[in-house]
């Protein structure tokens, strides 16, 4: 007669793979996507009709299939479209015509300034890559947040990112960011 082996006890096997896939669920790491921090503005109300913006006021970003820029007609470069960008939104005189409208406003804490009326417009060809989309989201970004330290260390002494809450809402309206980003569409040869 052969010699019976003893059984092995496997009761507690469900609890043990219980406590490592629980311990891998929390020791482990995902990498999630992250997306582009904007702040939409309120949908517009449709009974009013949209105002009319002045061409001097617009400075448009074609962005082709090829990661080619064209800024305003002309061909431009990602490398100074922040400075581009950044010159501008700042606000000049009133009657310099190569620059967007300026008004005289009176801000909460700033006092009476003058603000841009001036709008950048973004388009993408559909076939544009995701590097050069984020590449030019940045670069816009950074010319406002660029600006928007500037007047801070005017006004307040401080960079933006240090000062109260009332007075990033003051710098926030005097520069509002102001991009417009329209419908992906195929802009081949362009």
């Amino acid at each position: 007669m052969a010699a019976k082996l003893p059984e092995i006890n496997a009761s507690s096997m469900a609890d043990i793979a219980f406590l490592l896939l629980i311990f891998f669920l929390v020791t482990t790491t995902m990498d999630v996507d992250t997306g582009i921090g904007r702040k939409l503005p309120p949908p517009p109300d449709p009974t009013q009709k949209p105002p009319d913006v002045k061409d001097r006021n617009v400075m448009n970003i074609l962005v082709n299939k090829s990661d080619r820029l064209m800024i305003n007609g002309r061909p431009g470069d990602i490398s100074t479209l922040k400075d581009e960008a950044k010159e501008f939104m700042t606000p000049h005189f009133p009657d310099d015509e190569n620059f967007p409208e300026v008004s005289e406003t009176t801000i909460n804490l700033l006092g009476t300034i003058y603000t841009s009326k001036g709008l950048i417009s973004l388009k993408n060809d559909r076939g544009t890559s995701y590097k050069m989309y984020i590449s030019v989201q940045d670069k816009l970004a950074l010319a406002f947040t660029e600006l928007k330290d500037e007047l801070s260390k005017r006004k307040f002494g401080r960079p933006f990112n240090d000062l109260n809450e009332d007075q990033k809402d003051a710098i926030n309206e005097a520069i509002p960011t102001r991009v417009s980003e329209a419908e992906p569409e195929d802009v081949a040869g362009k």
